[in-house]
């Protein structure tokens, strides 16, 4: 029943709330279920795509990905309650936007057609939250329908593509209030995340969305997940790129 858990999330998102229960047979039976369902909700919740979230846990594992919903997109130095996030983890992250449109296709694109597609790049900051009072431990098509739970994408200026900017292993800082919170040698889990981008544009234009080039494209954390406790300033600086702030209030 796909489309009841659509309605569940778009009406929790919607007012800020999260479900302590979802009943078993609500819940999507394989990806392609929980793929439909993530724009069912973007569809309840009158919104566009914004741009997309995708992510992998190795260099070599399976992509997953969520459409973002354009007005849960900020600029850099947004200002957002906490109250409206559960359980409200942050991320640094690095995204990307295209030169070109990719529009809806049968046959796949290439690896070296993506990549020379790419325009720009900049930082972004994801909140973490989601919709389920039982997070994380919660089914993973469930997590993975509730636009794999993203909760708002902070964007910081862009800076046009580098092909030698160090994607694996780049220096950079994030701090809330001052105080560093990195608690592990930054990295991005899936590798160089330009590998994950090649699998957002085909999995887009095979379901029939174009990838525009408004569309910010976010790739994963270099940082881990901070849950901040009190209200204040998160700034990431990677190096080469503009930083970018939040404030929780």
């Amino acid at each position: 029943m796909t489309t009841e858990l659509s309605r569940l999330l778009a009406d929790a998102r919607r007012d800020h709330v999260t479900l302590d229960t979802v009943p078993q047979d609500h819940l999507p039976a394989d990806a392609d279920a929980a793929y439909a369902i993530q724009h069912e909700i973007l569809a309840a919740c009158g919104a566009r795509i914004g741009g997309w979230k995708i992510g992998a846990k190795s260099d070599s594992g399976p992509i997953q990905g969520a459409p973002l919903p354009d007005i849960d997109l900020h600029a850099d130095g947004a200002r957002l309650p906490r109250e409206i996030f559960a359980p409200l983890g942050l991320e640094l992250e690095i995204a990307f936007r295209f030169g070109r449109r990719f529009g809806v296709s049968t046959a796949p694109y290439s690896e070296t057609e993506v990549l020379a597609g790419i325009v720009s790049i900049g930082a972004t900051i994801e909140i973490v939250a989601s919709r389920y009072a039982a997070w994380p431990t919660v089914d993973k098509l469930a997590q993975l329908a509730d636009l794999q739970n993203n909760g708002a994408l902070i964007v910081g200026e862009f800076a046009p593509y580098r092909e030698d900017f160090p994607f694996v292993s780049p220096s950079l800082q994030f701090s809330f209030d001052g105080h560093d919170v990195v608690q592990t040698t930054p990295a991005n889990p899936a590798g160089d995340p330009r590998r994950l981008l090649t699998w957002l544009v085909n999995h887009a234009t095979s379901r029939g969305i174009t990838v525009t080039p408004e569309m910010v494209i976010t790739t994963g954390s270099y940082t881990g997940m901070f849950f901040p406790k009190t209200a204040g300033t998160a700034t990431g600086r990677i190096e080469g790129l503009a930083p970018v702030s939040l404030t929780l209030y």
